[in-house]
């Protein structure tokens, strides 16, 4: 099903408004909203001050900068005239990674400079134009339909810290969730497959993350001397390492894989459908062959599938020529992506118990884990993922494909408090360089954005019309 707003008023208002909204955009980038840098404190709430009055400017009755322990997010509402509508929230965020021309950008950063159909900024792709395209796509939804509220009642969340950690995103939906309320929730801060193959991402990963810190003689002790008469702590770190997948590559602590959401025949065909090139995708990765859980493809680990990964191992004497001591310590960092279907806290009580059972007499050791970040999916045939599919297909006139995210984000925590089905509306491709110097947004994808925004509120609104209970 899909809404009978015509196409091409759509695009002749995105042609119309092209350029102003450009202007606009390139106004915000200026700001640099570094969350990171504590010098840049007063532009991230710069940034939430300018996005808080230009969604108010867009029509936003509700547009308001929620102050948090850290940085600022932005919260607008429009409700909808039709009081059945669903109520969809749209998630991103206005901080940035920081950028220097020193870093290797061939221009100033936060200048933003268009070129060969690209806009180069920190924050053009990541995610300020990815938050920015819904602005012109509500209009251009409004204009085709001709009404004066949008087909859903819609609401925005952008957070301002989303660089440096999401530190304080979980509290502030947790203390929200009445106003954040929502049927389904839009995630505008991903990407898809390339420029000619467009995809709309389905779920992403997880993650526990752990340091392990072990304790042998009170102080480094010569190995001759003692050496094979007492545990070493270097040693047990390099077997627990070592024990930590088994011959397959599979992880090795009990019950780590308890519950998680097996690749069904259909989804790993239809991964199997996107033109990867694995030595490409080496080179990318700066490897030279590739590994993991035997009995899947390189995207079905990276995806769709728990890993654990040893992020740091050390101990002992590191400096020139040798020292022969047992030392008195040694220290594993461990990381574990996860699927759904699998409870971090569930894992992480499995890794303290698996840890536990292998650590020698004579060794003490403690553990300690961050803060968790849970996994989210949205099954294929979910009615609000083919609104979001219907939608994009129409913008880019060809066949949507699918992929997953192999990283984690804050999403999962909007999944997790409103307990709505999360979906991805991202338009960002490899070659836009998140994270990295150059940063660029290719123009004509961003505004295949705005429009696949534009029909997607009155596709929503037409196949998930939510009655509401009598008072």
């Amino acid at each position: 099903m899909s809404d009978p707003q015509p196409d091409s008023v759509v695009r002749t208002y995105i042609d119309t408004h092209r350029a102003a909204f450009l202007d606009d955009l390139a106004e915000w980038l200026r700001i640099p909203s570094v969350s990171a840098q504590p010098e840049h404190a007063d532009d991230v709430r710069r940034s939430a001050e300018w996005l808080a009055a230009k969604l108010k400017e867009t029509g936003f009755p509700v547009s308001e900068v929620w102050e948090t322990d850290g940085a600022p997010a932005v919260y607008a509402h429009w409700p909808s005239e039709d009081p059945d509508a669903p109520t969809v929230l749209v998630y991103g965020h206005h901080d940035v990674q920081p950028a220097a021309v020193a870093d290797g950008w061939h221009t100033d950063p936060f200048e933003p400079v268009v070129q060969d159909g690209r806009m180069y900024a920190r924050g053009a792709a990541d995610d300020k134009g990815q938050v920015f395209f819904h602005t012109l796509g509500v209009r251009a939804h409004l204009a085709a339909t001709g009404a004066a509220a949008p087909a859903v009642h819609l609401k925005l969340i952008v957070e301002g810290e989303e660089e440096s950690g999401s530190a304080h995103f979980r509290e502030l939906v947790e203390t929200r969730a009445a106003e954040l309320a929502a049927d389904v929730v839009i995630v505008s801060d991903t990407g898809m497959w390339s420029e000619t193959t467009p995809t709309v991402c389905t779920g992403m990963r997880g993650v526990a993350d752990c340091e392990i810190d072990l304790h042998g003689p009170d102080q480094d002790i010569h190995s001759g001397a003692f050496g094979g008469a007492v545990p070493n702590p270097a040693t047990a770190a390099a077997r627990l390492v070592a024990a930590l997948h088994d011959a397959d590559g599979r992880v090795s602590v009990p019950g780590f894989y308890d519950g998680i959401a097996e690749l069904t025949d259909a989804e790993r065909a239809l991964i199997a459908e996107l033109p990867f090139d694995e030595s490409e995708w080496l080179r990318t990765a700066k490897s030279h062959a590739a590994a993991g859980e035997a009995g899947y493809s390189t995207l079905e680990r990276v995806w769709a599938r728990p890993t654990a990964e040893v992020n740091g191992i050390g101990g002992g004497y590191q400096g020139p020529g040798g020292k022969t001591i047992v030392p008195s310590s040694a220290h594993v960092k461990l990381s574990f992506r996860l699927v759904s279907g699998q409870d971090p806290y569930e894992v992480e009580a499995a890794v303290k118990d698996w840890v536990a059972a292998r650590i020698p007499d004579g060794i003490r050791h403690s553990i300690t884990f961050g803060t968790p970040t849970r996994p989210c999916l949205t099954p294929l045939d979910h009615p609000a993922l083919q609104s979001v599919v219907r939608s994009m297909g129409r913008a880019f006139g060809q066949k949507i494909r699918f992929t997953r995210e192999g990283g984690s984000g804050p999403a999962a925590d909007l999944q997790d408090v409103l307990d709505a089905p999360v979906l991805f509306l991202g338009i960002s491709v490899p070659s836009d360089g998140w994270h990295a110097p150059n940063e660029k947004v290719e123009l004509d994808l961003l505004l295949k954005g705005v429009e696949t925004a534009a029909y997607l509120w009155g596709d929503l609104a037409a196949a998930h019309r939510t009655p509401r209970t009598p008072a």
